[in-house]
């Protein structure tokens, strides 16, 4: 998997001061992406141990209120194999701080049931560590910059703990 960002301060992406994630690789292409660039599987840098690690020692500081995983798009099968034991180790180590994701696809629809287009081997690992899942396609008729932490108004903002 490779990644084109990571915020070790961001407050756009969630609720309080978090770290963001943001992997590389989208299938799903909104139209009106802020980060285009993202949905090519091998923009940026790989995800490494070491990667890992510069995450986890940024969410160690007592003022991060957790991770945040966006893109791209989390919930593509190449980043699910390796977002999923990332996000258990970062559950394990730091249980009392927020994951947070984003995805163009729709949660009840695609991601959740077994038979959805982006429920993999992986999926469950991974929404097992996701407290908030923010869903569905940015629909450029749908932009809406009164709301929080969303795009469009046809995204949701979902609460799993």
């Amino acid at each position: 998997m490779y990644y084109g960002e990571i915020k070790k301060i961001d407050i756009a992406n969630g609720e309080g001061v978090r770290v963001s994630l943001f992997v590389s690789g989208c299938r799903v292409h909104c139209s009106g992406c802020f980060n285009t660039c993202t949905w090519d599987f091998n923009y940026g840098k790989e995800f490494t141990r070491e990667t890992e690690g510069e995450i986890l020692e940024a969410l160690g500081q007592e003022f991060i209120a957790g991770l945040t995983v966006l893109g791209g798009e989390p919930f593509e099968e190449e980043n699910q194999k390796v977002l999923a034991p990332f996000l258990e180790k970062v559950r394990k180590t730091y249980p009392d701080k927020t994951i947070w994701c984003y995805s163009g696809y729709v949660f009840d629809k695609d991601i959740q049931p077994a038979d959805g287009k982006r429920h993999f081997e992986f999926t469950d690992r991974m929404i097992s560590c996701i407290d908030v899942l923010v869903d569905g396609p940015f629909i450029e008729s749908l932009r809406d910059i009164s709301l929080q932490f969303r795009g469009s108004s046809n995204q949701r903002i979902l609460r799993f703990r």
